[in-house]
């Protein structure tokens, strides 16, 4: 694949003036086409549960592109035990002296699971690459590995979706700066946030290395436009949705049984002296 230069500025500019072309989703809409989405995560689930699938979705992109709220979004009305989120921190001396992969492969699913990697195996291509945590030698050879890593998953029977969010230079100096000024978002802001703002272009090539280098037929990445959050996640759960054959299972009829008054009590009486907390409000 050939590449434009990340540093050309005239393709920078044309990439911002392409992300403000569309107007930004409105609140109600939007919770509207979610809540519609997050049903069919619902029959999503049932089915993997029901079929023991093995699903892994990995999230990468620049710092504060979204990946967040949108793995929010995908898994705040689904059962954390069929959605695994998986967000390991810095690993430590021992996981270091492991094979790369290795503290990942702990975490892939078991059947009837989908585990969602809040970034993944390819810190080594980003993070690690950039800022110095590995040589030279080491990210060359995660590249060059990786393709038949993920072949193995995928051979394994596992569905692997990778998503790339991409976030404009001006949308994440916006973002930036209101974790910085908000007391609420404050505590996004990590250790790498702000080196990662001045290595605007360094990322920028690690990013189209890693691209060149990992984008398979078998496990392609799905690149992502993320100025609008909103609008960024429905069109991620949407194109979820649509790579996985489900099918929603037949809806069983619930009904609510009545309470069993054989040992009937007082039991508000029982409750009455004990440690309430002040109801302020």
């Amino acid at each position: 694949m050939g590449h434009a230069s990340a540093s050309d500025p005239e393709v920078e500019a044309k990439s911002e003036t392409l992300a403000q072309e569309t107007p930004k989703l409105k609140r109600k809409e939007y919770e509207k086409e979610l809540r519609k989405l997050q049903t069919e995560l619902c029959s999503l689930q049932d089915w993997v549960k029901q079929t023991g699938e093995r699903i892994i979705v990995v999230f990468e992109g620049r710092d504060a592109a979204g990946k967040g709220g949108t793995i929010r979004a995908l898994t705040e009305r689904v059962s954390p035990r069929t959605f695994r989120l998986v967000a390991l921190p810095a690993p430590s001396d021992r996981e270091k002296s492991q094979m790369y992969v290795q503290r990942y492969l702990a975490h892939f699913p078991a059947a009837g699971e989908i585990v969602i990697f809040d970034r993944s195996w390819y810190n080594r291509a980003g993070v690690e690459h950039v800022m110095g945590f590995c040589t030279k030698e080491q990210h060359d050879r995660f590249l060059a590995i990786c393709p038949a890593f993920e072949k193995q998953i995928v051979d394994n029977g596992i569905r692997l979706i990778k998503y790339w969010l991409e976030v404009s230079n001006k949308e994440q100096k916006r973002r930036f700066e209101a974790r910085i000024d908000d007391r609420l978002r404050q505590w996004k802001l990590s250790a790498m946030d702000l080196p990662s703002r001045e290595r605007w272009y360094d990322y920028s090539r690690a990013r189209d290395v890693m691209l060149e280098a990992t984008d398979t037929e078998f496990a392609p990445w799905h690149i992502v436009r993320s100025d609008d959050k909103k609008r960024a996640r429905l069109n991620i759960i949407s194109h979820f949705l649509s790579l996985i054959p489900y099918g929603a299972p037949p809806a069983k009829k619930i009904k609510l049984p009545n309470r069993d008054k054989k040992h009937a009590y007082d039991d508000k009486a029982t409750m009455k002296d004990r440690r309430w907390i002040k109801e302020k409000f």
